[in-house]
C-alpha cells in the first residue's frame, strides 16, 4: 500500500478485481479490467503490473482507479488512471500519478513510465506534465504518448 498526505493506493485483490469487474457498466472498462485480472492471473509474480490500483481517500471512500499495463523486458510500464467525477479537479490524480511513479522506479527492473492520453484531454496532459512526464514524439491507440525516465 502506498500512502500519500490524502491518499491510500493499492493493487487490488483477486476477489476485489472480480467484484469490481460485475460492477461495471461500460463494456469497453470491463473489458479492460477483465484483461488486467486475466495479466494477474496469467503473471501472479507481476500482480502489481497487472492489477487495478484502487485509490481512496484516507477515510477509505474509493475515488478512482489506476493501473500499469504490464512492465515490458526493458523495464518500461505505461500507467493509466481515472478519477470519479465528483472527486476531479482537487488534485487526486496528480498526487496518486506522483506516489506510484515514486514507487515504480524503487523497483529494480523499471527504466521508464510512459502514458497516453487524448490530444483533446487538456487534464490529463497536465496531469502528467505536473508529475514530470514529457511528450517522446509518439502517437499510440488514444493520443500522444509521454514518458518519464528513471
Amino acid at each position: 500500500m502506498i500512502e500519500t498526505k490524502r491518499l491510500r493506493l493499492y493493487p487490488a485483490s483477486q476477489k476485489q478485481m472480480e467484484e469490481f469487474i460485475e460492477t461495471q457498466t461500460v463494456d469497453v472498462l470491463k473489458a479492460a479490467y477483465t484483461e488486467m485480472l486475466n495479466g494477474c492471473l496469467a503473471k501472479p509474480e507481476q500482480w502489481e503490473w497487472y492489477a487495478i490500483w484502487m485509490i481512496e481517500l484516507k477515510n477509505g471512500t474509493h475515488i478512482g482507479e489506476l493501473c500499469f499495463k504490464g512492465l515490458t523486458p526493458d523495464g518500461i510500464a505505461e500507467i493509466g488512471y481515472g478519477i470519479n467525477d465528483e472527486y476531479q479537479g482537487q488534485g487526486y490524480a496528480s498526487e496518486a500519478v506522483k506516489a506510484v511513479s515514486e514507487w515504480a522506479f524503487q523497483q529494480p527492473d523499471v527504466t521508464a513510465l510512459e502514458a497516453e492520453t487524448d490530444d483533446e484531454n487538456i487534464v490529463s496532459k497536465r496531469v502528467l506534465e505536473k508529475c514530470g512526464f514529457v511528450p517522446n514524439g509518439i502517437m499510440g491507440e488514444e493520443g500522444p504518448r509521454y514518458s518519464l525516465p528513471r
